[in-house]
């Protein structure tokens, strides 16, 4: 179809008159009335009564003018994105866990920025099970999450693109006048409170696998609080209401200055990645996951 077209019957429409109509139009009559018919035979149905005499345009038209008016305003739209489209305007949403939208994403999106400066983000925070069914139900075109061996990766298929964007660790810390409990030997009673996550999330479920200490209900003496939320437990144990297992990049300036003190010399730590999906068909998803993947793999050479 020729979207001259449209034009030529919103005009005819509004001078009801095919000589008007064509003189505004800037052709002859029968070349305007010529492009009428073409809109009918590509249409399959008449929008102008012909008699011998006069030309009537139909009800039919008449009552979808404003219908035609819109779909033109549609179209024209519809150009003028597409001519003028800019990827980094988009807003690509995400699919978080609490944890790394803290450790993690502040440094990502400076980082994306960097190649797209009207880039914007929405983030949607959920424990890691709601955030996959966000990412796979298609409320999100990407997922950034903590992974580790001892949970494993999560079994995508070949539609789903994971990069790695970097490594933390889950370590044991203790705070406030707790920090007087902790002995030369760098251990700590067992019976000092702590702050522990659920058995079935993400954390727990870490480290609970190599049976840590303080870390889930099963494996804690003296649990005073369970939660999964990690910057909550950020907060308890910076007063001393006792031991939990953060992530080093949530901590370390607090390990810096004292704040805090690690354990892990004593009970260990767990590696985690700083995992980043996204779904294959979205291009600017794609875009953000090679940049963030390429940071990653550059700074490994650098090592």
């Amino acid at each position: 179809m020729d979207m001259n077209w449209l034009d030529d019957v919103l005009i005819l429409l509004e001078e009801g008159n095919m000589t008007r109509a064509a003189a505004r139009r800037n052709i002859t009559q029968p070349a305007f009335s010529r492009r009428i018919r073409s809109f009918e035979n590509w249409l399959g149905v008449r929008v102008l009564d012909r008699g011998t005499n006069k030309i009537n345009i139909t009800p039919t038209l008449r009552s979808n003018e404003s219908e035609i008016r819109a779909l033109v305003t549609r179209i024209n739209d519809l150009k003028g994105k597409l001519a003028h489209y800019d990827p980094a305007s988009t807003i690509v949403s995400i699919a978080a866990q609490h944890s790394p939208i803290f450790t993690a994403f502040p440094d990502m999106s400076l980082h994306a920025k960097k190649h797209y400066p009207s880039l914007k983000f929405r983030l949607r925070a959920a424990n890691l099970r709601d955030c996959v069914t966000m990412f796979l139900r298609g409320d999100t075109s990407m997922l950034l999450c903590y992974e580790s061996n001892q949970v494993g990766s999560l079994p995508f298929g070949d539609t789903i693109k994971r990069e790695l964007w970097g490594n933390d660790y889950l370590v044991p810390v203790v705070g406030g006048k707790l920090r007087y409990s902790v002995k030369d030997s760098g251990l700590i009673p067992l019976e000092t409170p702590s702050i522990v996550y659920p058995e079935e999330s993400y954390f727990g479920q870490v480290l609970s696998a190599n049976k840590r200490n303080f870390g889930t209900p099963n494996f804690s003496k003296s649990a005073v609080c369970e939660t999964a939320f990690s910057n909550g437990i950020k907060e308890m144990v910076t007063k001393g209401i006792g031991v939990g297992w953060l992530p080093v990049s949530m901590i370390h300036r607090e390990l810096e200055n004292g704040q805090l003190i690690s354990l892990s010399n004593s009970y260990g730590k767990e590696l985690l990645e700083v995992a980043v999906y996204a779904d294959t068909k979205d291009e600017m998803s794609l875009s953000l996951l090679d940049i963030w993947g390429f940071k990653q793999r550059a700074s490994n050479k650098l090592i």
